[in-house]
């Protein structure tokens, strides 16, 4: 509380920062402490809110070290991460500043632990990774189907998502960074998986799934989520002895299933590409995205089915636009979360799940979230 700030918002000018710093100007409290950062004052006052403004380069190490001892939680929605977010993690892991993003490249998740997870743990610091529709829905949602099953069974759990929206410029870039860096982010996973304790006389496995047809077809869905409930998994004992949990994409009828995995095969060649993978990022740049129209008509709906110690269960997690409207309100309410919220003591490199917990599912589930049991 010596601090001057309770949450500070970096990259506040780019597409889902700018509705990250509207959600927070509506949600956050008289008494909250906020501020906005980023390298350009003026992109910053066009905002129009009435909150201080910070100056720093995502670049500059030493302007990075400085933010960070300003505030209790820094935000950044400044990416492709593994391009410009490293430096801004090491800043709030020397300084005990919980830090939160909306990352889904698994090659930077993985390498922030192998450098700052253990200084972080020291300092107290909670570095926070995908805050956003990557991953809240799934690391929640597992979370929540979870704790409507009994302890200490062997528990399995499988994710069907369905979901309309649109790609905003910073987001294929983010999508062409991670295509593009295959080999270095198997890499980065290999050598995390060699360094990261595995819990003892527990086993957990969580993978992208099979093809499966459940009144519908169920794709694989090869994201970076089901790594996150996988580490979720190894933090909290109440995933059980034996945790399975399969996450798919799904279609309704078999045309479609095959045309979402002919265009997800090419897209992933085309991204191989150099100059190819210019040309799809230069078709939507950074700073645009879909209109208020469009995101008011998109919508996704996420549902679990549980099994364990002899009970079945079935949740959805659902809510509005995922890739922006809703994940500027998951990241915001998190960073609420952990300036004001009891959550659980544990430090380094966590989850939403084993970080903050009930706590953000009430949280989202007031701001209109839905987490549901059938």
């Amino acid at each position: 509380m010596d601090r001057p700030y309770d949450i500070v918002l970096f990259g506040a000018s780019g597409f889902t920062g700018a509705l990250t710093a509207a959600y927070l100007a509506r949600a956050a409290g008289s008494g909250t402490r906020w501020a906005l950062a980023g390298r350009d004052r003026a992109k910053l006052e066009r905002l129009g809110l009435d909150v201080p403004i910070l100056l720093a380069d995502a670049t500059d190490p030493a302007a990075l070290a400085d933010l960070a001892r300003q505030t209790r939680v820094l935000v950044t929605t400044v990416g492709p991460y593994v391009r410009y977010g490293e430096p801004l993690v090491a800043a709030c892991a020397d300084a005990g500043t919980h830090y939160l993003d909306l990352t889904g490249e698994s090659e930077f998740v993985d390498r922030t632990y192998l450098r700052h997870h253990d200084r972080a743990a020291r300092s107290g610091a909670k570095l926070v990774h995908a805050c956003g529709f990557d991953s809240i829905p799934w690391d929640l949602g597992v979370l929540y189907t979870v704790t409507h099953l009994p302890e200490d069974a062997p528990l399995k759990v499988s994710g069907f998502i369905r979901a309309h929206g649109r790609p905003s410029g910073g987001t294929l870039a983010s999508a062409m960074s991670v295509l593009g860096r295959a080999r270095q982010a198997a890499e980065a996973g290999t050598q995390r998986r060699s360094a990261e304790p595995r819990p003892k006389g527990r086993r957990i496995s969580s993978l992208p799934g099979g093809l499966r047809y459940v009144g519908g077809w169920a794709l694989p869905m090869p994201t970076i989520d089901h790594r996150i409930v996988g580490y979720s998994a190894r933090l909290l004992d109440r995933y059980g002895p034996d945790f399975t949990y399969r996450q798919h994409y799904a279609v309704k009828t078999l045309p479609e299933a095959l045309a979402t995995v002919a265009g997800a095969g090419a897209f992933t060649a085309l991204a191989q590409l150099p100059p190819v993978r210019d040309w799809i990022q230069g078709r939507l740049k950074p700073g645009e995205g879909p209109s208020p129209e469009r995101r008011a008509k998109s919508w996704f709906k996420v549902t679990f089915l549980g099994e364990g110690g002899g009970e079945r269960v079935v949740t959805e997690v659902a809510g509005g636009d995922p890739g922006y409207d809703e994940t500027a309100k998951m990241l915001a309410e998190s960073a609420l979360c952990l300036a004001f919220d009891d959550v659980p003591a544990r430090a380094g490199q966590l989850t939403t799940a084993a970080a903050m917990g009930q706590p953000l599912i009430d949280r989202l589930h007031a701001a209109g979230l839905t987490f549901t049991t059938r």
